[in-house]
């Protein structure tokens, strides 16, 4: 699988926005605007929360899965990049130290 996956699922929910599609699920969130995106995103944080605990490593990846997808939709709807996150990661990297 290409590692850009996330990249290109940011593109269709930004093209969705743009071009909004009948029935489309992205859809129906932007259109719930911030409030309905973030009751939602805290939803799938606490299922993922929940997988983990209960120690089944296939539910926490689904629930990953619908976690990252959320954050995307959030993203695109607060006009955050995936650029703007890799730059904060970046800044925050560590050098390696070496012994």
């Amino acid at each position: 699988m290409e590692k850009r996956v996330l990249d290109a699922l940011y593109e269709v929910i930004l093209n969705r926005k743009a071009v909004p599609v009948s029935g489309s699920y992205t859809c129906k969130l932007l259109e719930a605007g911030r409030v309905g995106i973030l009751k939602k995103l805290g939803e799938e944080a606490v299922e993922t929360i929940l997988a983990a605990y209960e120690n089944d490593k296939n539910r926490v990846i689904y629930e990953l899965a619908d976690l990252f997808y959320h954050i995307l939709v959030f993203m695109v709807n607060e006009d955050i990049t995936p650029e703007d996150v890799y730059c904060e990661l970046s800044k925050r990297e560590k050098p390696a130290v070496h012994t």
